[in-house]
């Protein structure tokens, strides 16, 4: 099992617009953060995949493939990472700069000509008919052949979903006083979670995170924030779970990739656009 960062900063990204601070024109790679989203890769030798997306990407003939959330930026996170097909999608909230790149789903569904099953708790799939009624209520369109085929299903808290031999738990989580879901996906004897937009984990949801040979955490800066994790919590939750290893993500431009990298433990570290973790 792989995991892809296709994206690890803020809703504003990184560089933000009108700020010239010594992140924002950083000439590290490293310190230029899109919008959060990440793809999730596991092999699996009885998939047969199309010509058409092996010329795109050979990497691809048997490897499933699950995005975890569709950010404003996923067309060029896409075409950076030399992706044609994606197998499903999980939606961690509403919120604009996890979901706003969802009409580009519309290139996968065109080129695997078939639909895409997405995955979200009933409240997101709500905000998601109103934000994007185009797409769930074709009906209504002028011209369908320009909208992306979804399937919208419905996950429940703790309750796992297999996808093609692994299995995906949803976990609760809190983004301020909203409820949103992080994902805890086994593959074989290798687990992983994936929980941004974080700012406390309820205490029912810990034993969902225990045993991980890696954690993806929110840490959006040093200071306190309302709705996110300091790096000082996020360290302090990484201390508790004890995960083999741990990144961090979401991060805004207080720290550059350099510096917040030099005062981290030696099993944590920030991630960056770009970054493949491969675990055994």
């Amino acid at each position: 099992m792989k995991i892809h960062f296709l994206g690890t900063g803020t809703s504003a990204g990184v560089p933000m617009i009108g700020c010239a601070c010594n992140v924002c024109t950083s000439p590290d790679p490293r310190d230029r953060r899109d919008r959060c989203s990440v793809l999730i890769t596991w092999d699996d030798p009885a998939l047969r995949v199309d010509e058409k997306h092996l010329a795109v990407n050979p990497e691809q003939a048997h490897r499933r493939q699950v995005l975890i959330d569709t950010s404003p930026d996923l067309r060029h996170q896409a075409i950076g990472a030399r992706l044609s097909r994606v197998d499903a999608v999980m939606v961690t909230h509403a919120h604009a700069d996890h979901v706003f790149g969802l009409d580009d789903l519309r290139r996968f569904t065109a080129s695997m000509d078939g639909p895409l099953e997405v995955y979200a708790e009933p409240p997101v799939h709500e905000a998601l008919g109103r934000m994007f009624e185009h797409i769930f209520q074709p009906h209504r369109n002028v011209n369908n052949s320009f909208v992306a085929s979804l399937t919208p299903l419905a996950l429940t808290t703790g309750s796992a979903v297999n996808l093609y031999g692994a299995t995906w738990t949803p976990v609760r989580l809190m983004h301020g006083r909203l409820p949103i879901h992080g994902f805890r996906v086994d593959h074989g004897s290798t687990s992983l979670a994936y929980c941004t937009d974080v700012s406390s984990i309820p205490p029912e949801s810990y034993p969902l995170l225990q045993d991980l040979d890696l954690l993806v955490i929110d840490a959006l800066r040093p200071r306190h924030h309302p709705t996110h994790l300091s790096t000082d919590q996020a360290l302090d939750i990484i201390h508790e779970l004890q995960p083999k290893r741990a990144y961090l993500t979401h991060l805004a431009h207080d720290e550059s990739h350099a510096d917040l990298s030099a005062r981290l433990p030696d099993h944590v570290e920030p991630a960056y656009d770009g970054l493949t973790v491969a675990m055994p």
